[in-house]
This record gives C-alpha cells, structure tokens and sequence, in this order.
C-alpha cells in the first residue's frame, strides 16, 4: 500500500473494512479483530492510527514488536489460524503498520475463547443468533440449507404419486421395481435423514409443504405508480405449497399482470408479454433454487408500473459477485435441490440462466446487498418508458 492510499483511507475514516488502532498490546483483542474480518470479507488494521484518524508514527522497535504479536496471535488465537500480510507504510519519520487480513474460506473463525466475531460497521459483534450461525456454517460447506432436517415429518408427509411419477422421470426406472422401503429410497436421495424430511424433500415433493416449512414461500404485490405503497395495490397473493407450484402461480402472477403487446399481429390473438417470459422463468427458477434457506423470509415479486423486482433471501453465496455472474459462474448454495430440480422447473444448473435472460432481454440489474442478506434481480418494463 503507497502512503497517499493509506492516508486517503484514513481520511475516510473507520469502516466495516478499516479498523484503527494507535497500539496494540493485547495479543487476545488483536486476534478476535482478526477473526472478525476474516469472517466478514477481510479488511484492514492500521496500527498507529487513533479512532479519530490521527496518526501516531510507530519506530522501528514497536514495529518489530508488533509484527511478532500480530503473528503468534493470528496462528495461536484464533482457529483456523488466518493469515495476515503485514506491511510498513513509510508516514513522516516513522511508519503505520497495515495488516491485511483476508476474507476466510475456513469460516467460522473463533477466538481463543470459542467466540465467533464478525464486524458491524466500524465495530465488532459477536455471533449468537442461530440462524447467522447456520449461514456462517454454509458458506463454508459445512452444512447445506436445503439439507436441513424438518422437525415434525416424515416420509409419509411425500406425496407419493407425485414422487413416483418424478422417479420415473429422473431414473427411467419404476419406484416399485427398486424393491426399497419408500424411506430408504428417500434416505438415498438424501432427501430423508433420521426419519425427516429435509427442506429439499419436502418442498420437492410433501403433500403440504406449507405447514412442514412456513417460511418457504413466495409474496407477490403489484403496485400502482413507481413506489411500494403502505395499503394501496393492484393485485396480491401469498404462494404456497411444493417449489413446483410456487414457481407456476408465481409466474402466472408476473405475466398477469404485464402487459401483452399486439406487435402487428392480428386482433384476434393473444399477443406478446412485453418482456420475454423466458426471462423470468430463468430468474425465478434461480430464485427458488439458490435462495438462502436459513433466512426465515418468503421469496418477494413486486411488480410496478416501471419494473418487476424479485427478491431473494441471502446474498450471493461465498465470494461470488455480480460481476461473477454476469459471466456466467456459479456457486450452488443448495446442490441437493439444484441436482433435482432439472425435472420441475426450467432450471439447468450451469450457470447459464442468467446470461439467457439477459441475452433475451438485456435491460435487467442485479444488486447485491450484504447488510440487508438479500439479492434483487431487476427487471425494466419497457411500454411505460416507451408512452
């Protein structure tokens, strides 16, 4: 890092990204601050800054001195060890020592206490709710949202000619021809596990996914104008029950409410959504299979005058981006539903939906927000921008 980044990084002060530190004598504080951005997308600490950015230059002993306490505390206190890089930054007659600590790809980190840290704003907080705590564990492929276990099911919660039609479909063999208790057969498919359904089963195939799993669902509100309005809309619906469902209502909600254009066809015909429909079959399919299923909140659909917003739960899993996306990288948050789901949804799991949507329609914007944990795809309506 060159001095004038340093001290411009300084002028803007402290952030989820930058912390400051005019010293550091506590080998125990200095590691959870670690585990913190490690935990968090990495980030810096600039040793020899005050909290209000004042610049206390540090000689050649204290950078000696803290640089080793740096090291043991990064290998020693905190687990996995992470691994900072740590740099001089020449600044009047002394130096600021900048350690960059990396984003983990080893999360949870904990400190030498057990504590799981990660950063709120400029600050730290330590983890405690459990449902950070399970997407903490899935970004590191420990565990598996759609993998989940549903308390109170079972395997006569799946509907069982649905299923047997869609094994069919997938092994080009009959059910009964495997010669397997119906939940072996579900244990195999990892679709059971110590006698429950997890959440791919039974939104896959349960009779009544809506009372299993409550929060596994979808809101749609078309709105007049441009903005969300606190009582006034066009049309609304809660959409429940198996992904399959939720996906064909959903969709029928969105084309419903869109505009058909006659372009230059006759009277009598049915005319043409004014956005492709692959587009959002594409988007939709990529919303119910790589959604965060450990965020307790339904899939959104908002329909306004100017565009069509879907909103996932979760941002985008691990360190992709939305520029990953775009060309076409994947990270499957949920293999077990993205392995199956080729059968009931328009889904191939390649990476390749987004890019079909934007080649069929290009004026969509994907925004990421990691503090709010959701992910929007944008869809532009071109007739109001065209009357």
């Amino acid at each position: 890092m060159e001095t004038t980044e340093l001290l411009e990084a300084i002028s803007r002060g402290e952030d989820s990204r930058h912390q400051f530190k005019r010293d550091v004598t506590n080998a125990t504080s200095i590691a959870a601050e670690m585990a913190a951005l490690a935990n968090s997308g990495g980030g810096h600490v600039f040793i020899g800054v005050a909290d209000d950015g004042e610049v206390f230059e540090l000689d050649t002993v204290n950078v000696a001195r803290l640089n080793q306490l740096v090291s043991n505390a990064a290998s020693n206190l905190v687990r996995p060890p992470v691994n900072p890089h740590t740099e001089n930054v020449a600044v009047g007659t002394g130096v600021i020592l900048v350690v960059t600590v990396p984003d983990g790809l080893g999360k949870p980190y904990v400190d030498n206490n057990g504590a799981i840290w990660v950063k709120s704003g400029s600050d730290k907080r330590r983890v405690t709710a459990r449902e950070e705590l399970q997407r903490m564990f899935q970004s590191a492929q420990l565990v598996h949202g759609d993998d989940v276990p549903v308390a109170g099911t079972s395997a006569s919660d799946i509907e069982l000619s649905y299923f047997r039609k869609f094994y069919k479909e997938r092994f080009e063999v009959d059910l009964d021809d495997q010669h397997l208790p119906l939940a072996q057969v579900l244990t195999n498919m990892r679709l059971l596990k110590d006698g429950l359904l997890t959440i791919a089963g039974t939104l896959l195939f349960a009779s009544d996914p809506t009372p299993l799993a409550p929060t596994c669902h979808c809101k749609a509100v078309c709105y007049p104008g441009v903005d969300i309005h606190v009582s006034k809309y066009v049309d609304s619906t809660d959409i429940y029950g198996r992904i399959e469902a939720q996906f064909e209502k959903v969709l029928a909600f969105i084309i419903r409410n869109l505009r058909q254009e006659q372009n230059g066809q006759g009277v009598n015909t049915e005319g043409k959504t004014e956005v492709p429909r692959i587009v959002f079959e594409e988007l939709l399919a990529n919303a119910f299979i790589h959604r965060d299923y450990f965020v307790s909140a339904p899939i959104r659909i908002f329909v306004f005058d100017d565009r069509v917003e879907i909103i996932s739960p979760g941002h985008l899993p691990n360190d992709l981006t939305v520029e990953n996306i775009l060309s076409g990288n994947s990270n499957i948050r949920n293999p077990i539903l993205a392995s199956y789901a080729t059968k009931v949804l328009p889904y191939r799991g390649l990476g390749s939906g987004v890019i079909r949507a934007l080649r069929e329609y290009p004026d969509i914007d994907f925004v990421e927000d990691r503090d709010g944990n959701k992910f929007t795809a944008i869809i532009r309506r071109p007739s109001v921008a065209q009357d």
